[in-house]
């Protein structure tokens, strides 16, 4: 059997390999969601994406023969060692035949790269970083992954694990089923009531007049009310303002809530629709009518994902999060939803464990982080 060997990512066939490699390896998985072209070719820098003009990317190639049966990206995420204060390296969009060999040469390809660079530690699976696809599945297989969540055979942890790597911290998905909300409501409303008393604030769903200006807004409040969450990196005005342009034709306005005190935005909660029937539908391909069919399925939705619930720092114990939540609920039910999943949740995070147990909502799915294991 001929050896694995892995190469740079050079040519444009190499770059087409890259990208096409999972409908190869899923084709027999029915959980599987193709990404969506256009978005994975940006975020893996094969296109532009303001990511990468903060960070360095180099993606690698696994063959036997001139067979691809492999794939991953070395990345140097300068914006998350200058905000933690660390000299790390990281791993990302992961693809493996059931091999540990063509595991080992990929993860070991990387380790080689950084070392150029004086970097010993490797963290991942990151694609290409913690405000995007993040963590491998290692728990939640028997269904597919909500919009924007990573997905992958159970064997990759394996893989992962005999290459030298070791776990660094969970992701967690918790699912809310919106018909149980009504009675929910009913205990946690006081307590919304008393939050939006104590603060001042009022509570209002997105201006669809001001909707670019609106969503940076809910980025910008992302950037300060995360400072504390593991392996937070603040997104650059640029990713901001791109993120901004793409979610501008996805988002539901009313499933995004502002609260402000004073006309100054101090939290919000974005519920994101879950498109990934439709992406499905479409194989990841937005044109020549992809698009279109994704914009028309806002319709019919019946799953969100709740992105995140952002409270700037000096409200954060006042209880504003629950208010969003409060607010949220009759909207969501208005809009016929039947799912609500929260993710990722660090498991780090008590208070909003605590907070999405006692709203009724479980876990469905863990993602976990990589951490290399030190060689003596």
């Amino acid at each position: 059997m001929p050896d694995i060997v892995v190469t740079p990512v050079g040519s444009r066939k190499d770059r087409w390999a890259f990208v096409e490699l999972p409908w190869a390896l899923y084709r027999d998985d029915p959980n599987w969601v193709p990404p969506l072209r256009q978005h994975f070719r940006e975020l893996v820098g094969f296109k532009h994406h303001p990511f990468h003009e903060v960070a360095e990317v180099q993606t690698f190639l696994a063959r036997r023969g001139k067979r691809v049966v492999g794939r991953i990206a070395g990345i140097v995420n300068h914006a998350h060692n200058k905000q933690h204060h660390e000299h790390i390296g990281f791993f990302g969009f992961f693809e493996s035949i059931n091999d540990q060999q063509v595991a080992t040469a990929l993860l070991d390809a990387v380790g080689t790269w950084l070392a150029e660079r004086d970097i010993s530690q490797i963290r991942g699976p990151a694609n290409p970083s913690v405000n995007y696809e993040l963590g491998l599945l290692v728990d939640g297989f028997d269904s597919p992954p909500t919009f924007m969540m990573t997905y992958n055979p159970p064997f990759y942890e394996r893989l992962i694990v005999e290459a030298g790597f070791e776990k660094s911290h969970d992701l967690l998905a918790f699912l809310g089923v919106l018909e149980q909300l009504p009675e929910v409501q009913k205990r946690l409303a006081p307590l919304a009531e008393m939050a939006l008393e104590r603060t001042g604030a009022t509570i209002r769903s997105l201006d669809r007049g001001r909707f670019l200006e609106e969503v940076e807004g809910f980025l910008e409040l992302y950037n300060q009310s995360f400072v504390e969450m593991w392996g937070f990196v603040p997104m650059s005005k640029a990713e901001m303002r791109h993120t901004a342009t793409a979610l501008q034709h996805l988002i539901i306005p009313e499933l995004a809530m502002i609260a402000e005190v004073n006309g100054t935005n101090v939290g919000c909660i974005f519920a994101l629709p879950d498109f990934n029937p439709t992406i499905k539908k479409i194989d990841g391909r937005l044109f020549p009518t992809g698009f279109l069919r994704l914009i028309l399925a806002k319709k019919h939705i019946q799953r969100v994902r709740i992105l995140s619930i952002n409270v700037a720092p000096e409200f954060q114990r006042w209880g504003l999060g629950l208010s969003l939540m409060n607010a949220l609920v009759p909207k969501s039910l208005a809009q016929g939803l039947k799912e609500a999943e929260f993710s990722w949740v660090a498991e780090s995070n008590s208070m909003a464990r605590q907070g999405l147990v006692k709203g009724g909502a479980k876990i469905v799915k863990t993602y976990r982080m990589f951490d290399s294991i030190a060689k003596s």
